[in-house]
């Protein structure tokens, strides 16, 4: 997926992490008439719960940078719980970033840009000195900010090489790039820019061969709108509005009539976006609301969504972090005491049907029963542990584990495949451990190229 920053495997006690974060949510959002900043207010001790397991649950045991970005735009904090996330980002996830530096042939190098962008911001957020952030890449020292520039060189060079004119990456994680460069306080170099507004011209990469194209547009719009405000390329301010306002159309017309903008998952984004390109609050109001909706219905269960959708409905963007200052800030969040867990009745089992289909469009198709409730990881676990031949791999995400391998065969971002994953006919917009079996139901994973 589009959004997707893979991780290595890092052993964790996920399941017992995320089920803490689940119970907080399900106890702070009922949906009997919560008010509005009642609801904030409890997001917002929700995603701060969500760093005290080992930096967050929804990455493998790694701090996750934008849930920190989030926790800073908000205009609430615990000063010490937001200290102690960013050590743990400048040394466990830093540490990361190096033992990938140091084996570039890894699935999970940085050789794209969102990870490092996203760190960036994260430490910008905290106002952390970014002169100081230093990797060892080939023997010598270089600072987070030319490593990111050296990303974004590398990434233009290949949408000039690419037959269908992408990066090796993503137009998402391109535009993360030019976004952490220009919050940093560098000048995105004229030629890299040059190919963000071409592609949002021509449309190519950003909607006909991206997946999730609103979080594309998004990105792309808050990226420019950074570079707009930042004044370092006045003299293409006509191309830079025509980008603006080319995206800010894009996105409302993925608006739907309940208020989403693309789906439940890249309307946060989206509407930052609007925010950050000067688009009028009050013709945000349905998106915010359908984004308080599924908040007291417990939707937003992940806190890699969370922290995408909290500033937004806290009318703030991530470039924001461009212009932050650390003065004189709040320290009134306080996390409430931990609630006794409640033993859940055993409850019915359900039938699954699954379907696998690879590259060339053989499938393959199993059956089995689980008890209702369970995330789809818990199918695929079962399934692989009978006697079907089912296997698979999965790897670890800022959104938590995606599928890497199905019975032998890869979908990987570099050879532009993923596994789509479908029930009922319908594409999931949650991942393999949040998409939880309900009712009987027909599940498809298909590998797809893009």
């Amino acid at each position: 997926m589009s959004r997707d920053f893979a991780l290595p495997p890092v052993k964790t006690s996920d399941d017992e992490s995320l089920g803490r974060f689940q119970q907080l949510l399900n106890e702070k959002n009922r949906p009997d008439s919560v008010s509005n900043s009642e609801l904030l207010l409890s997001l917002n001790k929700a995603l701060l719960g969500s760093v005290q397991t080992q930096g967050g649950p929804t990455q493998g045991g790694l701090p996750n940078p934008s849930v920190h970005v989030a926790l800073r735009l908000s205009p609430q904090h615990s000063l010490s719980h937001e200290s102690a996330h960013l050590q743990r980002l400048t040394s466990r996830l830093h540490g990361h970033i190096q033992s990938s530096l140091s084996a570039p042939s890894s699935p999970s190098s940085p050789s794209s840009p969102g990870l490092l962008a996203l760190y960036l911001l994260a430490l910008k957020s905290s106002c952390f000195d970014l002169s100081t952030v230093t990797f060892s890449v080939r023997g010598q020292s270089d600072s987070l900010l030319n490593l990111l520039k050296s990303v974004m060189q590398r990434e233009k060079e290949e949408i000039g090489l690419s037959q269908h004119h992408r990066p090796s990456s993503n137009y998402y994680q391109y535009s993360l790039g030019i976004l952490g460069l220009c919050v940093g306080g560098v000048r995105v170099e004229h030629h890299v820019l040059h190919k963000l507004l071409r592609a949002v011209e021509q449309e190519h990469g950003l909607l006909q061969s991206e997946v999730g194209s609103t979080d594309t547009f998004a990105m792309a719009g808050m990226a420019l709108q950074c570079v707009k405000d930042s004044g370092a390329h006045a003299l293409r301010a006509p191309e830079l509005n025509a980008a603006l306002t080319k995206i800010q159309q894009k996105l409302l017309a993925a608006r739907r009539p309940d208020g989403h903008i693309g789906n439940q998952f890249s309307t946060g984004l989206a509407v930052q976006a609007l925010l950050a390109m000067g688009h009028p609050l009050s013709e945000c109001a349905a998106s915010m609301e359908a984004m308080r909706t599924d908040a007291r219905n417990s939707l937003y269960q992940n806190p890699m969504a969370l922290s995408q959708i909290l500033p937004a409905l806290q009318q703030r963007s991530y470039v924001a972090v461009r212009t932050k200052q650390c003065l004189a800030e709040d320290d009134t969040l306080v996390l409430d005491p931990p609630q006794p867990e409640v033993e859940v009745p055993a409850r019915p089992r359900v039938p699954v049907s699954l379907s696998v289909v690879n590259s060339e469009g053989a499938e393959s198709s199993y059956s089995l029963e689980v008890p209702q409730g369970s995330s789809l990881l818990h199918v695929l676990e079962q399934l692989a542990s009978g006697t079907t031949g089912f296997t698979f791999t999965k790897e670890s995400s800022l959104w938590g584990p995606f599928l890497s391998v199905v019975n032998g065969e890869q979908a990987r971002q570099s050879d532009r495949r993923y596994w789509h994953l479908s029930a009922e006919g319908a594409a999931l917009t949650q991942g393999i451990r949040d998409y939880k079996v309900e009712t009987p139901q027909k599940i498809v994973i298909k590998n797809t190229s893009y």
